[in-house]
């Protein structure tokens, strides 16, 4: 027990760059406090004690913001940065040195009775807002961005984001757990490459309209069959350019470089 609070107390000075003393984070660290409490409330759980573990989890709720059910597992080394309405329910498994932001949910999807909330493994970050629904496995060094909701399962070394969560692989790049502006946007991906496959393509339209064009000028040309005709020639409309849809649209710049996102 010993070991397993000392391992919450240093995980702060290596993952937040705001701590500076011991009594800074004694006393105004919401996330510590909370999981103090969470673990002397989960020790009189187990021994099956009714109600005063409940309570302990109340007071700790009013007190920091942040409700974890006495019935979780917490793994040793979790850190939950700022926390404010932070929810872990009953039967959630959280693994070792796990990194939650403020306003995630690791809940259930009904009233099933037994394992219905999600079980993670270690090295996990889940971003601020995301909610991990429903009796889940989440791999190890998985990274849940800000705002996603997952409700299905994500193998290990995986990034999920968006609404409903997507996996987005990373295979054979290293990337540190506060490293949150790197997430991959799959959106705007993916937009960029419809918009590439219309671009082509409009090019080709524009291609075969130019041909089309040609025959038709041909056979609107006067025949000189040994005199010279007094009929103009009807005037040839101008060739119509089909209009593209640019990348350098300030639009589409701005969204696929993530403003308004």
């Amino acid at each position: 027990m010993i070991s397993t609070l000392l391992a919450d107390f240093r995980i702060i000075f290596d993952r937040d760059p705001a701590a500076r003393n011991v009594l800074e984070v004694l006393f105004c660290y919401p996330g510590l406090q909370a999981l103090l409490l969470h673990r002397f409330a989960h020790w009189l759980y187990v021994l099956g004690l009714p109600f005063i573990p409940r309570l302990i989890s109340h007071i700790a709720r009013f007190l920091t913001g942040i409700e974890i059910h006495p019935g979780a597992q917490i793994g040793r080394g979790m850190f939950i940065d700022h926390g404010m309405g932070v929810v872990i329910g009953e039967t959630a498994i959280v693994g070792d040195y796990a990194l939650i932001y403020q306003g995630v949910t690791l809940g259930g999807t009904g009233k099933e009775s037994g394992k219905r909330h999600p079980t993670l493994g270690e090295n996990v970050v889940v971003g601020a807002g995301a909610k991990v629904l429903g009796n889940l496995l989440i791999g190890n060094n998985v990274r849940i961005g800000a705002g996603s909701v997952v409700l299905r399962d994500v193998p290990s070394d995986c990034t999920v984001v968006g609404v409903p969560g997507r996996i987005v692989f990373r295979s054979g790049e290293r990337v540190g757990p506060l490293e949150h502006g790197r997430l991959p946007d799959s959106e705007a991906q993916a937009i960029r490459a419809l918009v590439d496959r219309i671009e082509v393509l409009e090019q080709q339209l524009q291609g075969l309209q130019q041909q089309s064009l040609v025959p038709a000028e041909q056979s609107l040309r006067p025949v000189l069959v040994g005199a010279v005709t007094t009929e103009a020639a009807p005037e040839l409309a101008e060739p119509r350019t089909a209009p593209t849809c640019r990348l350098s649209d300030r639009i589409l710049e701005e969204f696929f470089d993530g403003a308004g996102i």
